[in-house]
């Protein structure tokens, strides 16, 4: 497989990540978890709101990265926010995690495809064009 086709392919996959969870798991609140750890962290009041909030972020998040527009950028903002958010449900709610502390593994693996994709891949394809 070509470097280019499979930058494109991990580029569809990791802002599929952001849409299903924006969309299916936070705004349609087909996994209520979701909610929950929002009240834990937010406060109850508002978590129902905050959570629709936050899923039509990762919505525009995923459609960030498939418009590729100032991809390190995007890169850069998704590392970040993937990091913060799971350092802070490590420590605040590991009990409403799927896949309880060690979500912080897939959360590191999310971050290293990101990485990959856009400072190692990326930058490949775009020298071999010069």
């Amino acid at each position: 497989m070509r470097k280019s086709t499979f930058h494109t392919l991990l580029t569809y996959c990791i802002a599929t990540v952001w849409i299903v969870n924006g969309l299916f798991c936070k705004v349609l609140n087909w996994v209520p978890r979701h909610e929950q750890i929002v009240a834990t962290i937010l406060g109850k009041e508002h978590s129902h709101l905050l959570t629709v909030l936050i899923g039509i972020a990762e919505l525009m998040m995923g459609f960030w990265v498939i418009s590729k527009i100032k991809t390190q950028w995007n890169a850069i903002t998704q590392i970040l926010i993937v990091a913060t958010m799971n350092i802070l449900e490590f420590i605040l709610v590991p009990d409403l995690l799927l896949w309880g502390k060690f979500n912080s593994l897939f959360a590191l693996l999310f971050i290293i495809v990101v990485y990959y994709n856009e400072f190692m891949l990326n930058k490949q394809i775009t020298a071999n064009h010069l």
